[in-house]
């Protein structure tokens, strides 16, 4: 059940003025670095690289530079996660306003102004998450990441891909390891592995879970949330248990529901407390990032959480989210990306502006 997109990608593919996400795993995408300098406290310069992705052009570190720090960041105690500067929506945003489509560059401004995940890709870990880490923490913020490099990732759909063998995984693991260091980051770990474990399609691979689990709380100041599928994906969350308990929930900060999907945010909130109330009280968190119409209606379609049409952006993230066992709203797929090849949609993983637009022109003003 492939529900998002993180392939490979390359910029010449890219139509003129239209971006894609900066987390393609492909050995043909060409990671942006751009470098963020700010003076220290001492004087001198500091000067990180933040990895913004693979993007249809670039001009350069020089011309980047000047991105830092630049979008406006949501107050911490709303939501303490990094807006990048950088990002698709807002390079989609700007080029809307260069063109005169003022309308358009409002819609799409309401995701640029939000924080987001950052997927990790293949080529460069360790790079990645030390940038989005250092470009975080540089304006104060925490960095919210999304590892998904499991082998036999997706069960070989649209987002198929992932890490060669067991070996491979924690070679991979062990860089994007150090490129947190002791910055602050909460990491939703290895969307599908856990569902697919519980569905039959993927082996049984608690062994990489629990061990990524274990390093990533090695690290002094990250948070770990295995992902545990949806309530229309895993109907009785009992079946989820014993799967989250070898993958080592019990030293994770809890679990993250709806990743990439579109089932209401009532619903998850009540699936997750079943859920939490069979692995000791754990928390979780939810991906509201385009639940804000629900899931598509119908139950022909074997398709429908692929570019389902008619959806909308869900609430804003946050960490006030009113509920003690709930500890944010987050948009961990970002919107405007391809759920893959389907209802005339691009590869999976690939910013497509008219189903940005679709999500943000249906939202709910109090959401987004």
């Amino acid at each position: 059940m492939s529900r998002r997109g993180i392939t490979a990608c390359s910029p010449e593919r890219a139509p003129k003025g239209e971006w894609m996400y900066g987390s393609c795993t492909g050995r043909s995408c060409h990671v942006a670095r751009t470098r963020i300098r700010a003076l220290s406290a001492a004087g001198a310069l500091l000067s990180f690289v933040a990895l913004s992705g693979c993007f249809g052009a670039s001009k350069g570190d020089s011309d980047h530079a000047s991105l830092a720090g630049q979008a406006k960041q949501r107050p911490k105690s709303t939501i303490p996660y990094w807006v990048n500067p950088d990002g698709s929506a807002a390079r989609q945003a700007a080029a809307y306003r260069k063109k005169g489509a003022d309308g358009e560059a409002r819609l799409i401004q309401k995701i640029a102004e939000q924080p987001v995940a950052e997927w990790l890709g293949v080529d460069d870990p360790e790079g990645q998450a030390r940038g989005f880490t250092a470009a975080a923490d540089h304006v104060n913020r925490d960095a919210l990441l999304v590892f998904y490099n499991i082998p036999h990732r997706d069960c070989g759909q649209y987002s198929k891909g992932g890490a060669a063998d067991g070996n491979a995984y924690r070679t991979w693991l062990d860089k994007a390891v150090r490129g947190i260091g002791n910055r602050r980051a909460t990491v939703i770990l290895e969307p599908d592995a856990l569902p697919h474990v519980v569905d039959g399609c993927a082996p049984k691979r608690y062994d990489l879970l629990s061990g990524a689990v274990d390093k990533l709380k090695g690290l002094p100041r990250t948070k770990v949330y295995l992902d545990a599928g949806n309530p229309h994906w895993i109907k009785d969350p009992r079946r989820m248990v014993e799967p989250l308990k070898r993958a080592g929930i019990r030293k994770a900060d809890g679990f993250a529901l709806n990743t990439s999907n579109y089932q209401t945010t009532q619903e998850n909130r009540a699936y997750g407390k079943r859920l939490s109330a069979l692995t000791g009280g754990k928390r979780f968190v939810i991906d509201t990032s385009r639940n804000g119409n629900g899931p598509a209606p119908g139950k022909d379609d074997p398709q429908a959480w692929c570019n389902p049409k008619g959806r909308a952006l869900g609430e804003r993230p946050t960490t006030d989210t009113g509920d003690k066992l709930v500890d944010a709203y987050l948009w961990i797929k970002r919107p405007g990306e391809s759920d893959g090849t389907c209802k005339g949609g691009p590869t999976a993983g690939r910013w497509w502006p008219r189903y940005a637009l679709d999500l943000a022109r249906n939202a709910n003003s109090k959401d987004s």
